[in-house]
C-alpha cells in the first residue's frame, strides 16, 4: 500500500518534563502561527481536542484513530496530514500508545485571515486556468498522504518555529505561504479523482481526461499542450503549478493506478500489464511501481490472493 513521506523525527520530551501522559503539549508561538507538539504515552480513547484556529496536523510517530465530522474513525499514521477547521472537536483514540511506543503529532494553528491573505495573493498573481477557477483551501478534503514537497515544507516550519533564530517570524511567514500552496496543490490533485472533475470547464481537466482515456498509449507532452491550446512551456508551468506534478509524472501516476487495477481484477501477467500500459522496459515498470507502492507488482497482486 502506498505511504506518504514521513516528517523528520523530533526528540521526545524528557520524562521529567511531562505534565500528562495523554497529549502532553509543547507550544511554540509566533506572530502568524503556533506550533504545538503533542505526545501520548498511554493507551486512551476518545480524547477531545479543539482549537480556536484552523489547524494543520501531521503525524510523526505511532498511531492514532481520528474521529471527525461525525464520520467513522480512521487510522492516522506517520506520512499523513489532517486539516481541522476552527472550533471543530477531534476525538482521538490511542490504541497502541505506551512509554516504549509513544505517539507524536504536530498541530500547526493558523489564523483564517492569514490563510485568506495567502489565497487572495495567489488568485491575484497566479490565476488558475479555466473559467470561474480560483485558488481555495478546501476543508472537506481534510485527510491525505504527504508528498515530498509538503513533507519538506512542514519539516522546515518545525525547524523554524522550534528554533531560536531572531528572524524566525519572517522565515515562518514565507514558509507558511509555501505550505498553503502545497496543501492546495495536493487537494487539487485529489480532486482529479472525483466524478465532478470530468465536467470542469478547464483545459487541464480536458487534458487529464484525455490522459485517462489514452493511458495505454505513449502520450507526449507536446500532444497534451496542443490539446490544451497552450505552448509547451506554458502548459508545463500551468500543470506543475496546479498539481505540483509535471505532466509526465502525472501520466506515470495514472499508469501505476491502472496497473494496480489490472493486477487485482484481471489474470494478465505482470509482463503483459507492463507492455499493455505502454512501458517498454519491465525492470523500469517494476522500479516505478515499487517506488509508488513500496512493494513489487507481484507482491501487490498477492494481497488479493492471485498469483503473479
Amino acid at each position: 500500500m502506498a505511504a506518504g513521506y514521513k516528517l523528520n523525527a523530533v526528540a521526545l520530551s524528557p520524562e521529567k518534563s511531562l505534565k500528562t501522559l495523554v497529549e502532553n503539549r509543547r507550544a511554540f508561538t509566533l506572530e502568524n502561527c503556533e506550533l504545538n507538539l503533542f505526545e501520548t504515552l498511554e493507551a486512551s480513547q476518545l480524547v477531545p481536542l479543539t482549537f480556536s484556529d484552523f489547524v494543520i496536523t501531521s503525524m510523526l510517530r505511532g498511531k492514532k484513530v481520528m474521529h471527525l465530522f461525525e464520520e467513522p474513525g480512521f487510522d492516522y499514521l506517520p506520512g499523513e496530514t489532517v486539516l481541522v477547521p476552527a472550533h471543530v472537536t477531534m476525538k482521538i483514540d490511542f490504541p497502541e500508545a505506551n512509554k516504549a511506543n509513544p505517539t507524536q503529532c504536530i498541530a500547526l494553528a493558523l489564523d483564517q485571515s492569514k490563510i485568506n491573505q495567502i489565497v487572495d495573493r495567489l488568485n491575484e498573481t497566479y490565476p488558475r486556468e479555466g473559467r470561474q477557477a480560483y485558488w481555495n483551501l478546501h476543508h472537506s478534503k481534510y485527510h491525505f498522504l504527504n508528498n515530498v514537497e509538503l513533507a519538506q515544507t512542514l519539516n522546515k516550519l518545525i525547524h523554524i518555529c522550534s528554533g531560536s533564530s531572531l528572524g524566525k517570524d519572517v522565515l515562518a511567514d514565507l514558509t507558511l505561504q509555501e505550505l498553503v500552496v502545497h496543501i492546495i496543490q495536493t487537494q487539487n490533485l485529489a480532486a482529479t479523482d472525483g466524478a465532478a472533475f470530468t465536467r470542469e470547464d478547464s483545459p487541464l481537466a480536458f487534458v487529464i481526461n484525455y490522459i485517462r482515456t489514452h493511458i495505454n498509449e505513449n502520450i507526449k507532452v507536446e500532444e497534451l499542450s496542443d490539446r490544451a491550446c497552450m505552448s509547451r512551456a506554458s502548459f508545463y508551468r500551468a500543470f506543475k503549478r496546479e498539481y505540483s506534478l509535471s505532466p509526465l509524472d502525472f501520466i506515470l501516476r495514472e499508469k501505476i493506478k491502472k496497473a494496480k487495477h489490472l493486477l487485482l481484477d484481471t489474470k494478465a501477467s505482470v509482463t503483459d500489464i507492463c507492455y499493455q500500459l505502454g512501458f517498454s522496459d519491465l525492470n523500469y515498470f517494476g522500479r516505478q511501481f515499487r517506488k509508488s507502492e513500496g512493494i513489487s507488482p507481484s507482491q501487490y497482486r498477492g494481497v488479493s490472493g492471485r498469483e503473479g
